[in-house]
């Protein structure tokens, strides 16, 4: 099939992309929720944790969701807070994102200033220099 036949496909169908990712989320969440990431062998270690015996920004993504899909919220925020604010942040998106695609508008990600790109990374690394030190030990996994 072609690039254009393709993007006619998509055309003729505008939920079709957002239903197939809906779908792939779905199946992703449905294996963590059954694949208990605290019980060893079931993932791969952090690459990260592995040769620096540190927290990245992602440490405790895998329990986090575990915890959300077994109605454990307030432990899921605890597992790693900024994920679960990316967490909200990515479904409000793609809420959008499926939204537009249903009433056949354009979806428009939100305008970013360079500012706002350079305070995210300046979050992200901030997080993960605190994540690690003794008087933050609360933003560990």
């Amino acid at each position: 099939m072609s690039k254009a036949a393709i993007l006619a496909r998509l055309r003729a169908y505008p939920a079709l992309l957002p239903g197939l990712v809906g779908l792939l989320g779905a199946a992703a969440l449905t294996y963590v929720s059954l694949s208990d990431p605290n019980q060893p062998g079931h993932y791969p270690t952090c690459p990260w944790l592995a040769l620096t015996g540190t927290y990245c920004p992602g440490c405790g993504t895998l329990r986090m969701l575990h915890a959300f899909t077994h109605g454990h919220v307030a432990t899921g925020f605890g597992l790693n807070p900024l994920g679960a604010l990316v967490l909200t942040w990515a479904a409000v998106e793609y809420g959008r994102w499926t939204w537009s695609s249903l009433t056949g508008r354009r979806f428009a990600p939100r305008p970013r200033s360079p500012y706002a790109v350079w305070a995210i990374v300046a979050v992200i690394l901030a997080y993960w220099v605190l994540r690690n030190l003794p008087f933050a030990a609360v933003l560990a996994p």
